[in-house]
């Protein structure tokens, strides 16, 4: 049985770590032909921000859309065909709500057949959301799933 992979998901966070895993993204849907869709999963420090009115949500926009530019550049440069979303991986309103939640909901969603994730260094530092994702989406994904 062979594998069929006509999306591939990729979750980012703005981070190097994210860039790479873009990379094998782009990678893998252009073996197969398929699209890559790049989710911009945002941290619960943002969150928080956004929902005290402390950021603006105009300026988080224009700094995942700077991101997700360069994504489209990476897949577009393979001929790979791209798209994207932003999605709060923390919830003040949901306990359930956590990154590795928002990754696999959203590969449900958009019907992805393969993903590909960051697994970051634990540094301690603020701002890498996807480095505790990426164990939960290891165990719990229904599709193949590939860490980097």
């Amino acid at each position: 049985m062979s594998l069929t992979v006509e999306r591939v998901l990729v979750p980012v966070d703005g981070s190097d770590e994210s860039l790479t895993a873009v990379e094998y993204a782009v990678a893998v849907a252009k073996r197969y032909g398929a699209q890559v869709h790049a989710v911009y999963v945002l941290g619960e420090e943002v969150v928080r921000a956004i929902e005290e009115e402390m950021i603006d949500q105009s300026e988080v926009a224009e700094d995942t859309e700077a991101f997700t530019d360069t994504v489209r550049d990476l897949a577009h440069a393979e001929g790979v065909e791209v798209s994207s979303s932003i999605a709060y991986g923390f919830s003040t309103k949901r306990k359930t709500t956590h990154p590795g939640s928002v990754i696999l909901d959203t590969a449900e969603d958009i019907d992805a057949d393969f993903i590909v994730i960051p697994r970051e260094p634990l540094t301690g530092e603020p701002g890498e959301v996807l480095e505790k994702a990426a164990e939960y989406v290891l165990l719990y994904a229904s599709q193949p799933v590939l860490s980097v």
